[in-house]
């Protein structure tokens, strides 16, 4: 009769919770937001920007709040010698961070209008990936799964990292955009799904091209769902128009000046075109009506080679790196930052960490597809969607073993499937009487969600303490503050020289202007910084004084030190580390705890 009582009421509770779903995810959404932002308020309050980026991004909302053009994004406190820094970001991610700073301006005040913009900013993409997720959840898996991927957001590191408070710059939308495109994949509801997608792709797009591998994937999946299924006609139609009419809005509203030329990193003529072009092909392949599945593969291949052929005829200098960073720039900076290399060059923590999601979801994908397969030839839509989905997800893991930086999209693409092995696996084993399918089920679910390899790297003894990686850590953490800071913006406003990813934290935190950050457009700038500390005396006297530098700021132990120490003892840096000071140098008296050296440029 208990028994009964407690089932009548777990029903009770049950059913309002997944017929409100979308309510039930707002007001989760509501309490993580006050969770985390209280949690972090302390560095809110310190005005602790964790990242280059992040500074950037303000600088640039601060620009556009002070009259700078909408379609100027030139960092005009970047290499003010030259004439500013040309920065290839887009105005959109701009806007939440502009319109929370002009509605609270005038209740609180500039600098706790700035705090409150970069505290909630972030967490409004998230609200669209929690749904993205949820959608992909109850679309492949089960309708009532939608809650797995959620909870498991929690343990993906890399990628919940990205909608912190305070992780203002444009990773977090360009993942929430992801989301959603792979949700629309997984619609089967073809008209809508394709027109999502389509939209999804074309805003993501308009921000940046870090997902561009991944969207591709799913363009292309979506004109082999077409090959596979003449049915798919409507998803390929709806895709083909949402996304020429998406990304030529894109262009239109959000390319800079500068992205009117024909570059490769950023939406520009070149992928626009490109956009057109396909869409083109891909409506007219929709409007076929070709019965055999092998005509329909010999019209894609041969309409993916016209799109092929296109770009590589119109624009041949896309065909390489989109950066288009020089040889000398990428020899002396980019080779060194750290989520450019795969997970195996980091720590084995690290690595670990960052695959544990990939890897079990190629189980859960393996497992969905076999699921959708049983259901026999008649019914290969959800196999097919299936298949699309995974695509992406199985590419972000394979990239990793180019670069970390891919570990976010890698871990968000990984959840559905990898939290799907709760439903497919754990679930029917806690229905055993067998204790130890209820240990395995455990296990499953810890291995799911992404929190066994975690776990037991906290079991794992920890490496020794090194005391040279403490002091990196500490004055990483040091050198950026705002207390540090202070005494250099205490000093008559000038040019100051110092380190490329000193850069960016120099303009939004002091008055001064800065040579340039870490941004491939400004890998002249890089190049020149770089050869300025590692060779000689009379080379860097002659590239401060080119830039009009005024000051020249060193932090020692900063990560960028260590490479200027390891890789040129001997160089201009060196020499100033070893108290060889020239003549054309007056130091500039700071506080005795100032991780800070300074000097102003006199000669």
């Amino acid at each position: 009769m208990n028994e009964d009582r407690l089932a009548n009421l777990h029903t009770k509770l049950a059913a309002p919770f997944f017929r409100h779903w979308r309510w039930v995810l707002v007001g989760t959404w509501l309490l993580y937001v006050a969770f985390i932002i209280f949690n972090r308020w302390n560095l809110v309050q310190a005005f602790a920007l964790p990242d280059t980026d992040d500074n950037l991004r303000l600088a640039q909302v601060r620009a556009l709040l002070g009259g700078q053009g909408w379609y100027d994004l030139i960092q005009h406190r970047f290499d003010v010698a030259h004439g500013g820094a040309n920065i290839h970001w887009s105005r959109l991610v701009d806007l939440p961070l502009a319109a929370i700073i002009l509605l609270m301006k005038p209740l609180v005040g500039g600098a706790d209008a700035e705090r409150i913009a970069v505290a909630f900013a972030p967490q409004i993409p998230l609200i669209l990936l929690l749904f993205s997720l949820a959608l992909t959840m109850k679309r492949l898996v089960h309708d009532r799964a939608w809650p797995l991927p959620v909870i498991g957001l929690l343990c993906a590191y890399s990628t919940i990292a990205m909608f912190a408070p305070l992780r203002i710059d444009h990773h977090g939308w360009q993942l929430a955009f992801l989301a959603l495109a792979i949700s629309a994949m997984a619609d089967p509801k073809r008209a809508r799904g394709g027109a999502v997608l389509g939209i999804a792709t074309g805003l993501s797009l308009s921000i940046g091209l870090e997902m561009l591998i991944y969207l591709a994937l799913l363009g292309g999946a979506t004109v082999l769902l077409w090959v596979a299924d003449q049915g798919q006609r409507r998803r390929l139609a709806a895709y083909a128009s949402a996304l020429v009419a998406t990304t030529g809005a894109g262009f239109l509203i959000f390319a800079s000046n500068a992205n009117w030329l024909a570059v490769c990193d950023a939406l520009s003529p070149v992928w626009l075109s490109d956009a057109a072009v396909g869409g083109a092909v891909m409506l007219a392949l929709a409007s076929l009506r070709i019965e055999s599945w092998k005509g329909r593969l010999a019209l894609a291949m041969a309409g993916g080679a016209a799109v092929a052929g296109f770009h590589a005829l119109a624009w041949p200098h896309c065909l390489q790196r989109l950066e288009g960073v020089s040889p000398e720039a990428t020899a002396l900076w980019l080779d060194h930052v750290r989520e450019a290399r795969p997970f195996y060059r980091h720590s084995w923590k690290i690595g670990a960490t960052a695959l544990a999601l990939p890897v079990t979801a190629l189980a859960g994908w393996a497992l969905l597809s076999w699921r959708a397969w049983k259901q026999g030839p008649d019914d290969r839509d959800l196999l097919y969607r299936t298949l699309a989905v995974a695509l992406p997800g199985i590419a972000g893991f394979v990239l990793l073993f180019w670069q970390m930086r891919a570990s976010p999209a890698a871990q968000m693409m990984a959840l559905p499937a990898a939290t799907a092995l709760i439903v497919l696996v754990a679930a029917p084993w806690l229905q055993s009487p067998k204790l130890w399918k209820h240990i395995a089920a455990i296990a499953v679910v810890l291995l799911a969600f992404g929190a066994a390899v975690p776990i037991g790297i906290k079991l794992v003894p920890g490496e020794k303490p090194n005391p040279q990686r403490a002091s990196v850590a500490t004055a990483n953490k040091r050198c950026p503050s705002m207390a540090a800071l202070a005494p250099i913006n205490a000093q008559p406003k000038g040019t100051v020289f110092s380190f490329i990813d000193l850069g960016p934290r120099l303009i939004v935190a002091t008055h001064h202007d800065a040579i340039g950050g870490p941004y491939h457009r400004n890998d002249q700038a890089i190049a020149d910084v770089m050869k300025a500390f590692r060779g000689d005396e009379a080379q860097a006297h002659r590239i401060i004084s080119e830039y009009e530098s005024d000051y020249l700021l060193v932090c020692p132990d900063m990560s960028t030190a260590t490479i200027f120490m390891s890789e040129a003892r001997n160089g201009f840096y060196g020499q100033l580390m070893n108290g060889k000071v020239p003549g054309w140098l007056q130091p500039v008296e700071l506080p005795k705890d100032s991780p800070f050296r300074m000097w102003k440029v006199v000669g």
